[in-house]
């Protein structure tokens, strides 16, 4: 006994040190764009109309084929197979998948050629599944194909115009005949209500599929943004496009109404309401009424309204506002009896209200200092709403279900951190995707009445073991008080962290009016980088400012008509009292992000100069003058009426005041943040005699990727870190080649 307890001591230490050994894996560059951490997913989840189904798009990497394929909710077993690629010639991959209204038809989506950040044409085919035939869509790559409500008709958006094509018999009707480039949209959003309102189909087929209803944009008198493209060719290309900057003319919109039957087109006389924008346009369940979501310039002002396309009559249903402005959502949703699910912040904080088919206040259905971040649906039968929230925490996501009454809720997710769902189409069961900060996504399938987990679907273990042998360290989620509020923070340690030692701080932020970046959720790339530079002895901080979401509507409005003011105070002060701490290096102290997190980075350096010693701005906001108008008039207004707000909180006016190291990074064919940013900036700071480091990536957009060109950044923006943050006398990270 006593030998083999010595044996079993042996073994132990042995496994020990192995693990210790194996733990002291260092992630690197390599690893994250790599795709050694890549996650696994459901993808292109669909619940099918008998509520005991679902569908996923599958591909299968040694057959090289994609599948369709229909699961049964509460086995888990795949019950059959509704497309292979294999058994389709000349295709080799589809790409997404959308069913008629009966599922008899599936349309398939290939050869996708992305336009701009949600937009793109491609290659469609309509798919049958009892006969098998498979038939092309267009010969030509379209936009936006969607079956009418029996499946018998596609519309879709080609070259500007709107079409309407026959399955049955293949004839192509065309709707509308004055599309034109940079002139005349009809059916498909413009590059700004796109980006910023989120959508591109601008049209809508009634319940009956007697009627399309569609918004045709005049770009006649928007200015033109143009783009060198340089290529591989001896001369460069440009792309055109019009593009509105804040305080510019935006496209003229109207709104139509299509008759199938007739032929003919109307126009909607929608100028009693606000008209400026119209972000969404919905049909009811009822066939001749359509709603229309409309508003003005300054977006504080939102008119729901009701068209009666029988007698072309308008009524204003519903009415929003809100001093700064009102948010687009897509949570309205209509019942049988044609009264509707509305979210508004109007308490303070966003909540789920019903009113009645006349606008009437039926009632408040959430209340609480908490938000709805989602809106699930409405169960018809068990008269219960579906929704998930941040009742458990601002950092937090829960599922619940509630009665229409606002009585007898049930938390359906158990778990603490991030919880979303995917009902099934009779709300008799859910899929959640669960993670955490220690959790990659875990998928598992649901009772819709109690929560109670009948089966886990899929999980990401083997991902998770995998990182058991990397030196990691958890992320320490807390609050910092900082002007007056309680901010979200985590924060990221080495590993061997000893209290009595002085470590470099990096901070990352976004910032952007109601974001979130301090969330117990899994994270991506960036995570990875982070976990990365603190093993190689930094501290990195991610800190919440004022003006971020999900704290209530007043901190997250409370930035109005100054973006980029409140939330550099906040990031500075958050580097000023952290700095305090025994264990950080107040003379080493560095802020990076990208995007709007990008022109934050730069305007902490510049005004906080005496706080950081460096900042990596990538693809930054340089001036809000230069992005578009419905973003950044939402919350600044025009530059005409709003120029202190503009051109004080740019970092363009403050470049005076660099004193520290400066990396400035940008895509050459950014579409959304133009390059314009950066070289306006460039140019600030040469006349202003001020040394830094800048690199612009020909041809990248926004995201600046493509094959290598992730990595190659990233491994500057770690060289730089390293040599204006890192230890100058133990010089003991060392760039990985």
């Amino acid at each position: 006994m006593k030998r083999l307890f010595s044996v079993k001591v042996l073994l132990l230490f042995i496994a020990t040190i192995s693990t210790s050994v194996a733990q002291q894996k260092e992630i690197t560059l390599e690893d994250i764009w790599g795709g050694t951490f890549r996650t696994e997913r459901l993808d292109v989840l669909r619940s099918l109309n008998n509520g005991k189904e679902y569908s996923v798009l599958n591909y299968d990497r040694e057959k090289k084929a994609s599948t369709v394929d229909v699961y049964d909710y509460k086995s888990g077993n795949k019950v059959r197979t509704l497309v292979n690629t294999e058994d389709l010639p000349g295709i080799d991959y589809i790409i997404s998948y959308e069913f008629s209204s009966d599922e008899s038809k599936l349309m398939l989506a290939t050869q996708l050629q992305q336009i701009y950040r949600r937009s793109s044409l491609g290659t469609y085919y309509v798919y049958d599944i009892k006969s098998k035939k498979l038939t092309l869509v267009s010969k030509d790559q379209i936009q936006e194909p969607t079956f009418n409500h029996d499946g018998s008709k596609i519309a879709y958006g080609y070259d500007n115009n709107l079409f309407v094509k026959d399955i049955s018999n293949g004839e192509v009707r065309q709707i509308t005949t004055d599309g034109k480039k940079n002139s005349i949209i009809n059916g498909i959003t413009d590059w700004v209500y796109e980006e910023e309102f989120a959508f591109v189909r601008a049209f809508d087929w009634n319940k009956d599929g007697s009627k399309i209803a569609y918004i045709r944009f005049d770009e006649t008198h928007v200015p033109e943004f143009s783009m060198d493209v340089y290529g591989g060719d001896l001369y460069q290309t440009q792309q055109v496009f019009k593009y509105p900057k804040a305080g510019e003319a935006n496209a003229l919109v109207t709104l139509h109404l299509y008759d199938l039957n007739s032929g003919n087109t109307s126009k909607v006389d929608i100028s009693k309401y606000n008209n400026y924008y119209i972000p969404r346009i919905k049909w009811t369940n009822d066939a001749a009424i359509l709603s229309v979501q409309l508003t003005n310039r300054h977006q504080n002002e939102l008119d729901l309204v009701f068209v009666n396309a029988a007698n072309s009559t308008s009524t204003l249903v519903h009415k929003e506002k809100d001093a700064a402005y009102v948010d687009v959502t897509d949570d309205l949703t209509f019942l049988n009896d044609n009264s509707f699910i509305w979210t508004s912040e109007k308490s303070g904080w966003n909540h789920i209200y019903h009113y009645d088919k006349t606008g009437k206040l039926i009632n408040q259905i959430t209340d609480g200092k908490w938000e709805v971040t989602k809106y699930y649906g409405f169960d018809q039968n068990t008269g219960r709403v579906f929704y998930q929230s941040t009742e458990n925490g601002s950092i937090n996501r829960d599922i619940y279900s509630v009665l229409r009454s606002g009585k007898n809720k049930v938390r359906l997710s158990d778990k603490t951190g991030s919880n979303s769902a995917a009902f099934s189409s009779d709300f008799t069961y859910f899929i959640k995707t669960f993670s955490d900060t220690e959790t990659p996504y875990v998928f598992t399938l649901h009772d819709a009445k109690t929560g109670r987990q009948l089966r886990e679907i899929k999980n990401n273990n083997v991902l998770k073991n995998q990182l058991g042998v990397y030196k990691t360290s958890p992320k320490e989620f807390s609050t910092i008080q900082i002007n007056g509020e309680d901010l979200n923070m985590y924060t990221i340690k080495p590993k061997d962290f000893n209290p009595n030692k002085e470590y470099p701080l990096f901070m990352y932020q976004y910032s952007g009016p109601g974001s979130q970046n301090v969330s117990n959720s899994w994270g991506g790339s960036n995570d990875y980088w982070h976990q990365m530079l603190a093993q190689q002895g930094y501290i990195v901080v991610c800190v919440d400012g004022r003006g971020t979401g999900l704290k209530g509507r007043d901190f997250k409005k409370m930035t109005q008509k100054e973006l980029g003011k409140y939330e550099v105070q906040d990031q500075i002060a958050v580097a000023q009292k952290l700095g305090e701490l025994p264990y950080i290096d107040a003379n080493r102290i560095g802020i990076w992000g990208w995007s709007y997190g990008g022109f934050m980075a730069a305007n902490c350096l510049f005004q906080g100069a005496d706080t950081f010693s460096m900042a990596i701005s990538v693809a930054p906001v340089s001036s809000w003058r230069f992005y578009d108008t419905i973003y950044t008039e939402r919350y600044m207004q025009t530059p005409q009426e709003n120029p202190s707000g503009y051109d004080e909180n740019s970092p363009i006016s403050h470049v005076d005041k660099l004193k520290g190291d400066f990396l400035l990074v940008h895509g050459s064919a950014d579409d959304n943040v133009h390059v314009q940013n950066t070289t306006r900036l460039v140019e600030a700071l040469v006349q202003a005699d001020k040394d830094f480091e800048w690199a612009i990536y020909p041809d990248k957009n926004h995201s600046i990727y493509g094959g290598n060109t992730r990595l190659h950044l990233f491994k500057k923006m770690t060289k730089f870190i390293h040599e204006t943050l890192g230890d100058p006398k133990e010089q003991l990270i060392q760039i990985k080649n």
